[in-house]
């Protein structure tokens, strides 16, 4: 799928970090994501699962739970029974993580039917329309309040054109309702339309074309894993939890500032060493070890520039821990 400049999702641009302190870390304390093993993996990994057309969202998470013999396990966005594609689904302490996700940019396909032929340009012109700011109010059938609200179409695509049938791709913000989308472009039309079929294709970092993998070929690499003790497979498709924070801007901080952070302490300017240039004033932020382990989310108090020549003070609140305590040493020692 070619990704030209209109058809990227907020914070797509890969980080451009500016470098505050050359500090290195210590192989004594904690672990690269891409090197934990397979049982932690099982705890703290992220899974993107091609959901098929038929079961619920939840329906999918329990299967999932069933085939690795875990007991929890969590989905990135509901999908209708239906509706096919990328669902991510995060396994024990890593469902904690999926909230990353909720804000995250989404990406479909899907065909919509025409009720009535309308010439190209004209359903092209409807499409246009319909990017940017649009106000959406949820259908009947919807698990939100049907109040009307703001939603943004970020990009939007015509793919083919059959008669009555439009295949079309579009970029959007969390919350938006594809079905509504296009009853809307019908009454713009003047001819009525309803989706057909419609497939998810990304959930910010996550996209159909990397690593996807089926409820069945899941359950075929933990046999594997279960009879022969070979987990090459599985870890080609259970990605740390790291994989859910991609998108959004970081900090790196020292070895000596994360197990501070770990007891809810605010991030102090003195311990940061690279920021993401793409941060602004209230945004939120994951907070990384320089191992790029996730540690937890906080709200920038100050923007990227701000942080970088700041001597002093707290740059960053913290909000949310995902890392235990004690897996870096207390600022306390040396």
């Amino acid at each position: 799928m070619s990704k030209n400049k209109e058809e990227k999702l907020p914070l797509d641009e890969p980080e451009q970090l500016l470098i505050k302190s050359q500090d290195t870390t210590s192989p004594d304390y904690g672990c690269e994501p891409k090197k934990r093993d397979i049982q932690t993996l099982f705890q703290t990994g992220v899974i993107n699962l091609d959901k098929p057309s038929g079961p619920t969202s939840h329906e999918v998470v329990t299967w999932v739970r069933k085939i690795l013999g875990i007991s929890i396990a969590g989905h990135g966005g509901t999908l209708d029974p239906r509706v096919t594609g990328v669902l991510p689904c995060a396994l024990g302490k890593a469902t904690r993580v999926l909230s990353a996700l909720l804000s995250a940019g989404k990406e479909y396909v899907g065909i919509l039917h025409l009720h009535s032929e309308v010439p190209k340009k004209k359903v092209e012109a409807a499409f246009k329309i319909f990017t940017g700011k649009i106000y959406q109010r949820p259908p009947l059938k919807s698990s939100v309040a049907r109040k009307l609200r703001i939603r943004e179409i970020y990009y939007s695509k015509i793919l083919e054109v059959n008669q009555d049938k439009i295949l079309f791709r579009v970029g959007c913000e969390a919350g938006t309702y594809i079905r509504k989308l296009c009853f809307d472009i019908g009454e713009a039309l003047c001819s009525g339309a309803n989706m057909v079929e419609l497939r998810r294709t990304r959930v910010g970092p996550f996209k159909e074309t990397e690593n996807l993998i089926t409820l069945q070929n899941l359950k075929d690499a933990f046999t594997i894993y279960q009879n022969e003790g070979d987990d090459f497979y599985l870890k080609q498709f259970i990605f740390p939890m790291e994989k859910m924070v991609e998108h959004l801007p970081k900090i790196y901080v020292r070895d000596t500032a994360v197990d501070a952070l770990c007891h809810g302490a605010a991030l102090a300017a003195a311990g940061c060493c690279e920021i993401d240039s793409r941060i602004k004033i209230n945004m939120q932020v994951a907070l990384m070890t320089l191992k790029k382990e996730l540690i937890g989310f906080g709200t920038a108090l100050k923007d990227s520039m701000e942080i970088y020549k700041a001597k002093s003070g707290i740059v960053v609140k913290v909000n949310k821990v995902f890392m235990d305590r004690g897996i870096y040493p207390r600022w306390t020692e040396k």
